[in-house]
């Protein structure tokens, strides 16, 4: 089945007793625009959106038919879990995670990001409130920035290389 396009939200239409088929994805392929997957039930599908990164999340529904709603839904998967004590502290952490290229999502006043060994010490030891758990990560901070090089990799860059290489 080749699916081009998201229609709406679970949470917005009506289900009228059709099935409903999960299209389960990791957090990173919800942005991809080409995909070949199978359903819980194991329906073949394709996604192929021709425009733009589709920015699946939760709940989206893909196809629609009498009996049937293949909507998607987002993995949960090990993540640090980040909660700021206030705003400048906030802005430290964001700071330190951009300048990781990392992806950063929000749920309520907790910051999430995939977890990383090296990022979960570096934090941990500048004494921010830091914890690992799985979660789904469904609201990504979106950044106009663009993105950089860093050809002169400081003292502290060349060590968590040396330590994202040996884990």
């Amino acid at each position: 089945m080749l699916i081009q396009q998201k229609l709406d939200n679970i949470n917005a239409i009506d289900i009228n007793n059709r099935n409903i088929d999960w299209l389960q994805l990791q957090w990173y392929e919800a942005g991809k625009r080409i995909l070949r997957r199978q359903t819980l039930a194991g329906n073949d599908i394709s996604l192929k959106f021709p425009d733009k990164n589709p920015a699946l999340t939760q709940g989206d529904v893909l196809y629609v038919s009498d009996s049937l709603i293949i909507a998607v839904e987002i993995l949960p998967c090990d993540v640090l879990v980040i909660q700021p004590a206030n705003p400048f502290e906030m802005a430290s952490v964001c700071y330190e995670i951009g300048n990781k290229h990392l992806p950063l999502f929000l749920d309520n006043n907790e910051l999430l990001v995939p977890f990383e060994m090296p990022l979960f010490r570096q934090l941990s030891a500048q004494g921010y409130a830091i914890k690992q758990d799985k979660r789904k990560l469904l609201h990504p901070l979106r950044s106009t920035v663009a993105p950089h090089a860093h050809n002169n990799g400081s003292l502290f860059s060349k060590i968590m290389q040396l330590t994202n290489a040996t884990e």
